[in-house]
């Protein structure tokens, strides 16, 4: 969606150089106006309209975060994007949960922003476009239902692009499983696909599998990234990460039974797993399946110190433990998907993790530019 009259924009940053340059990137296509506070911007939003606020997250007095409910409340068809130099999962779930539309990361890349500055003010249009579709609800229903169909595809795909990037940050503290999220996901919606899951049970399956071990974040690096056997004290505190990851995702609408994955990813179906130890069918359904996609990666998943087994090993020890840690009609819904398949997505995943390196390789080179403009 796109429109002929200038949108206008708020960037607010207590840097003058990053105001400078996204003032720069945006005026010649909107009516750019800057702040070099939280503060400075609220006053703007009393006098002035926007139909979108970028802002930094941490600054002098008030932070980002804590402006995001006031400008949702002084402004409530304003959209929020915020870009901060803290690259945690906890302070994008924070944005996120306080109403903002989006989230990047410094050093940022000025395409990046450009598709998410894009996005954010189609989604106001369309804020604005449902706003007139609720006052002619009879005469415009047909065509604005359509566009809100639209505008909840085009924010989960955005949600679903940033919780991947988040992923692969997380994954940066633990190289040797490097892409395991995105190959897990993938393994995981063939098999839920072919165990016969709705669509609402899919998406949970799919930002489940993604975010599974968001709650390692609170696993120190001394734990996860140790080379040598953990002790009995450490496995404790590894074993926290569900409980931890469930914690981070609470309150958030729309990744509900995502946290379920999370929280549960560890049970095991004849009750021995952890951490609350549940058994059978008291386990959520797409945490099982999770389970043995997740499995079936670990295996063939070549590691430093071994190399990865073929689909026939690890086929036949997923029979083994069918009915011990797997539910064993889980199990049979892997074998019901043709060997060819597994070996077609295990190729895929192989060449979009060469992919994957290609564009963070660019992605560095550009940051480093980008740095050296602003130095």
């Amino acid at each position: 969606m796109s429109t002929s009259v200038k949108s206008r924009i708020l960037i607010v940053d207590d840097e003058p150089e990053i105001t400078a340059i996204l003032s720069d990137l945006f005026s010649d296509q909107h009516y750019c106006m800057t702040a070099g506070s939280a503060e400075e911007a609220l006053e703007r939003l009393l006098t002035s309209e926007y139909e979108l606020v970028i802002s930094d997250i941490t600054m002098p007095g008030m932070s980002g975060l804590d402006m995001i409910p006031q400008v949702k409340s002084m402004a409530p068809n304003t959209v929020v994007v915020m870009i901060s130099g803290m690259q945690t999962v906890e302070s994008a779930i924070g944005a996120l949960r306080l109403g903002a539309f989006d989230y990047v990361m410094k050093p940022f890349d000025l395409r990046q922003v450009e598709a998410v500055v894009k996005r954010a003010l189609e989604h106001q249009e369309l804020i604005v476009a449902k706003e007139r579709y609720e006052g002619h609800l009879e005469e415009l229903v047909e065509q604005r239902t359509a566009e809100l169909d639209d505008a909840l595809n085009s924010l989960e795909d955005a949600y679903r692009s940033t919780l991947k990037a988040l992923t692969a940050a997380l994954e940066t503290r633990d190289l040797e499983t490097h892409g395991h999220s995105e190959r897990v996901v993938t393994y995981s919606l063939r098999l839920g696909r072919e165990y016969g899951l709705d669509g609402q049970r899919i998406k949970a399956l799919e930002f489940g599998s993604l975010l599974h071990d968001i709650g390692k974040i609170g696993v120190p690096d001394s734990i996860l990234r140790k080379p040598a056997k953990l002790t009995d004290q450490e496995w404790v505190l590894m074993r926290e990460h569900p409980s931890h990851g469930q914690q981070i995702l609470r309150g958030i609408h729309f990744l509900e039974g995502a946290a379920r994955v999370v929280a549960q990813h560890h049970e095991k179906w004849d009750g021995s797993g952890y951490p609350l130890g549940l058994r059978g069918e008291d386990i959520d359904l797409c945490a099982r399946i999770f389970s043995v996609a997740d499995a079936f990666d670990a295996m063939t998943s070549n590691r430093v110190y071994r190399k990865g087994k073929s689909y026939e090993a690890a086929a036949q020890e997923l029979n083994e433990w069918a009915g011990k840690q797997f539910d064993p009609k889980v199990v049979e819904a892997f074998h019901r998907v043709p060997k060819g398949d597994w070996e077609e997505l295990h190729a895929q995943s192989l060449l979009k993790k060469e992919e994957n390196i290609e564009v963070h390789r660019m992605i560095q080179m550009l940051e480093s530019q980008l740095e050296a403009v602003v130095s």
